[in-house]
C-alpha cells in the first residue's frame, strides 16, 4: 500500500460521518468510524468488506513510517504510539497495537484549530489558571474527555499574554502551536525524547516558564513535576482520574509509606488548580463537558497533608467554595440540566452522588410546577377489596383482651 492510497482511505472515513473522532482497523471488521460516541461503519469504493490481518499490518506499517523507535515499540512491547498528517486536512494520534497474533490500529482526530477558553464554554474560574506563575494545574478524566483541548486551550491564553518560554512534551504533539507573544518548543515521545521523566530532567535545563507534561504515568516523572513547580516553573499536566478526590490519591499511591509525608506536604505546597472533565450527550446530539474544579485554599492544604476525615472531604471543600467559582460534577451536572443542557437520565449518570442530584432535581421540577414522581395517587385497600381480589375479609373491629 502507498501513501496516496491511504490518504485516501482516511479521507473517504472522515467524510463518511460528521463529527468524526477515531478511525478504527481491526481485522474481520469493515473500516470503522466513531462518530458521536457510536461506531459506524465506512463504504468505499472499491469496498472493503471486512479487513484481513496482512491490510491491517499495511496500514500500521505506513502510519508509523520509518521511525525505528516506534517500529521497536511494536515488536517489543506489543503496541506503539505515533502521530500522523493527512496533509492539511488532519492530524491524527495512532495507537498501533497486537492482538490475537494481528495488529490493529485505533486513530484519534485531532483539531488543528487551537480553541480558545471562551469557545469551549467552560466555567470562568478556568481563566485563573492562565495567570498562575508557578505551581501544578493537572487536567484529569478518562480517555476523550477533553484533557488536551482544555489544555492547548489554557496554553492558547498564554501564548496571547505572556512572553515566556514553553516546553511541551507529549505523546505525540497533538496542538501545534504558533509563535506569538510566548515561544513554543514541542518535544514528541519516541522521536525527541524516550521517557517523559527524562524529557522532564532535560526541559529544566532549557530555562522555560511553563511546562506542559503530556501525562504523568509514574513516580519519577510526579517528582520531577513537583520540583519543577517548586523552582519557580508553571507545570501542566494530566492524569486519567476522575475526579480531584482520586487525583490527590492516585499520586500518592505512586509513592511508598514512608515517602508520602514528605509528597504530601510538597503537593500541599504546589497544587494550584485541579480540573476534572467528563463529556456528556447534549440534548438534541453532541456532547457537553461537565466539570469538577478544585483550587488550593488552607482547607485543600490541610487534608493534602493530613489527609481526608469527617468534614474535611474534598468534595465537602469543593462544595464549600462553589460561592468562590469551585463546582462539584453534581453541581456542574445540574446546572447544565436547569438549562436544558442536558436530560435527566444523563445528569443522574454522570454524577458524583445521585442523591443529591436527585434531590436538585425534584427542587428544579417544584419551583417549575411539574410532578416529581409517578404515582398519582395512593389509597388504603378496604375490605371490599380484599374480598374482591380473592382473599379473606379484614375484621373491621379488633377486640383487645
Amino acid at each position: 500500500m502507498r501513501r496516496p492510497e491511504l490518504d485516501y482511505i482516511l479521507s473517504t472515513m472522515l467524510d463518511s460521518q460528521p463529527e468524526v473522532s477515531d478511525l478504527l482497523f481491526t481485522s474481520e471488521k469493515p473500516l470503522q468510524v466513531e462518530s458521536f460516541g457510536e461506531l459506524k461503519p465506512v463504504t468505499t469504493e472499491p469496498a472493503i468488506e471486512k479487513l484481513t490481518p496482512f491490510q491491517t499490518e499495511m496500514i500500521a506499517l505506513n502510519l508509523v513510517g520509518e521511525n525505528q523507535w516506534h517500529v521497536e515499540d511494536l515488536l517489543r512491547r506489543g503496541s506503539c504510539d505515533s502521530s500522523y498528517s493527512l496533509a492539511d486536512k488532519a492530524r491524527f494520534r495512532v495507537n498501533v497495537f497486537s492482538q490475537r497474533g494481528n495488529y490493529s490500529i485505533v486513530c484519534r482526530k485531532l483539531n488543528t484549530a487551537i480553541p480558545s477558553l471562551e469557545s469551549l464554554n467552560l466555567p470562568d474560574i478556568i481563566k485563573h489558571v492562565p495567570q498562575e506563575k508557578t505551581g501544578l494545574v493537572l487536567v484529569t478524566g478518562a480517555t476523550g474527555s477533553g484533557k488536551s483541548t482544555t489544555l492547548a486551550a489554557v496554553l492558547s491564553e498564554i501564548n496571547r499574554t505572556k512572553a515566556v518560554h514553553v516546553v511541551t512534551l507529549e505523546d505525540p504533539v497533538e496542538y501545534v502551536h504558533s509563535h506569538h507573544r510566548a515561544t513554543f518548543n514541542q518535544r514528541e515521545l519516541g522521536t525527541d525524547f524516550d521517557t517523559f521523566a527524562s524529557g522532564l530532567r532535560a526541559a529544566l535545563r532549557q530555562a522555560p516558564k511553563v511546562i506542559l507534561v503530556g501525562e504523568m504515568r509514574d513516580r519519577e516523572t510526579v517528582s520531577i513535576a513537583l520540583s519543577a513547580a517548586e523552582t519557580g516553573h508553571l507545570v501542566l499536566s494530566t492524569l486519567h482520574t476522575i475526579d480531584a478526590g482520586q487525583t490527590i490519591n492516585r499520586i500518592l499511591g505512586m509513592f511508598e509509606t514512608e515517602e508520602q509525608e514528605q509528597i504530601r506536604a510538597r503537593l500541599a505546597d504546589t497544587l494550584r488548580w485541579i480540573v476534572s472533565q467528563r463529556l456528556v450527550p447534549k440534548v438534541g446530539g453532541g456532547r457537553h463537558a461537565i466539570t469538577e474544579i478544585m483550587g488550593s485554599n488552607l482547607r485543600t492544604q490541610e487534608s493534602i497533608r493530613l489527609g481526608e476525615s469527617e468534614g474535611k472531604s474534598f468534595y465537602e471543600i469543593i462544595e464549600a467554595s462553589v460561592p468562590f467559582g469551585w463546582r462539584t460534577f453534581d453541581y456542574s451536572c445540574l446546572e447544565a440540566y436547569e438549562r436544558g443542557t442536558i436530560t435527566e437520565e444523563s445528569a443522574l449518570l454522570y454524577c458524583t452522588k445521585r442523591g443529591v442530584v436527585t434531590r436538585g432535581i425534584d427542587n428544579m421540577k417544584k419551583s417549575r410546577g411539574e410532578t416529581t414522581t409517578t404515582i398519582s395517587s395512593l389509597r388504603m385497600k378496604g375490605t371490599s377489596d380484599v374480598t374482591r381480589s380473592g382473599g379473606p375479609p379484614l375484621p373491621t373491629t379488633v377486640k383487645l383482651k
